[in-house]
């Protein structure tokens, strides 16, 4: 018997490891000559690198870059087979590497993300995976690509930062000074998001707030946004309101996508391929997948739809062990998981489970294991 084990963090809780051994210790128990396989799972944004560095065994990259803020940190991202580097924007501009109370989406920019990308061109790398989540920025990627050597004037034609506020100044872009190596790199964004670059649903409105913007700030830095989009049509000939996904991390997605010509694909599609899940899938018997909160979005690329519909298509059974229930969590059992176990009951708290997580996990996987066993599941 083959058991593959490949369940996102539960939050707060468990990482996605945790849980892969939690699950190989119950089914150890039930089933102990049973062949287990452990793959630790992401979606493309937080945990991505890890995921990727723990399922490939490949290298640890480090590299020392500007933060959202312009301070310094050290930035690590995956390197695989010597020729592809995983990379999380979050890591050089994300919101968890600065204070809550200095969030503001007028000041951070993704110069670090550029950074980093720039260390892999240095140390060798032709392709490059970005998951794009998680960012505290929202300056349209000017940083990222001004790190790359592209630059940003004013009407007075005195160069800009790259940061959201110099949306508001921008009257021209000059991408002559890219570096030439870029030419040779591939690209793909790992993303989710399909918000346009401007608008309602776009990158300043939907996700503005969270970066610290108050409402006249997103009047200010949408302004500077369209103003952005209008000058990248006419250097690109690409219209990044009608690219889904231009809008993710405060427009990163627009400028990797019209500027660096990147590929934007599902960030757990994605992973799956990168960590060979289909060769896994050969031989296996049961699928255990999962993550903390099973609602309607875990239908719309997450980790349970993407690991369930490839089980589906191998015609291996697949379940899922989550922390949490909300709305629309039916909407799972149409992605190939047939059955799905709840670590907390309906009469507990969400902090008793939260801090019980280990124990209550270990349970519910014995209880999977046992239903298996007798026929039930």
């Amino acid at each position: 018997m083959k058991l593959l084990f490949a369940s996102d963090t539960l939050k707060g809780s468990l990482s996605s490891r945790e849980a892969a051994l939690l699950l190989d210790k119950a089914a150890k128990s039930v089933f102990p000559d049973a062949e287990t396989m452990l793959v630790t799972m992401a979606d493309g944004g937080e945990g991505t690198v890890d995921a990727v560095l723990d399922a490939s065994r490949g290298k640890k990259e480090t590299c020392l870059v500007h933060d959202p803020l312009m301070g310094m940190t050290e930035a690590y991202y995956a390197g695989i087979k010597g020729d592809l580097a995983v990379m999380e924007m979050a890591a050089a501009s994300g919101l968890t590497l600065i204070d809550g109370s200095l969030r503001d989406a007028k000041h951070t920019t993704s110069y670090g993300t550029g950074e980093m990308i720039l260390d892999a061109v240095e140390k060798g790398y032709k392709y490059i995976a970005i998951g794009i989540g998680g960012s505290a920025t929202n300056d349209g990627g000017m940083g990222c690509l001004r790190a790359l050597g592209a630059k940003f004037y004013d009407d007075g034609g005195r160069e800009l930062a790259g940061r959201g506020i110099d949306l508001c100044s921008l009257s021209a872009i000059d991408l002559s000074g890219l570096d030439d190596r870029l030419m040779d790199i591939s690209f793909t964004v790992m993303s989710d998001v399909t918000n346009p670059l401007t608008g309602e649903n776009g990158a300043t409105m939907v996700y503005g707030p969270q970066k610290g913007a108050d409402v006249e700030t997103l009047k200010m830095l949408e302004e500077g946004m369209c103003r952005y989009r209008d000058i990248l049509n006419s250097l690109t000939g690409i219209d990044c309101d009608n690219v889904p996904g231009a809008g993710a991390a405060g427009g990163m997605g627009a400028a990797m996508y019209a500027v660096l010509g990147a590929e934007m694909r599902s960030g757990i599609e994605t992973i799956l391929d990168l960590v060979g899940f289909d060769k896994k899938l050969e031989g296996t018997d049961l699928v255990v997948t999962g993550e903390g909160r099973a609602d309607g979005q875990s239908a719309s690329g997450k980790v349970i739809q993407g690991v369930g519909m490839r089980a589906k298509a191998a015609g291996v059974p697949a379940v899922a062990l989550v922390g949490t229930v909300g709305d629309g969590w039916e909407a799972v059992l149409s992605c190939g998981i047939s059955r799905i176990f709840c670590i907390k009951d309906e009469d507990m708290s969400l902090e008793y489970a939260m801090e019980n997580a280990k124990d209550l996990y270990y349970d519910t996987a014995l209880r999977i294991f046992e239903s298996y066993k007798d026929g039930s599941l």
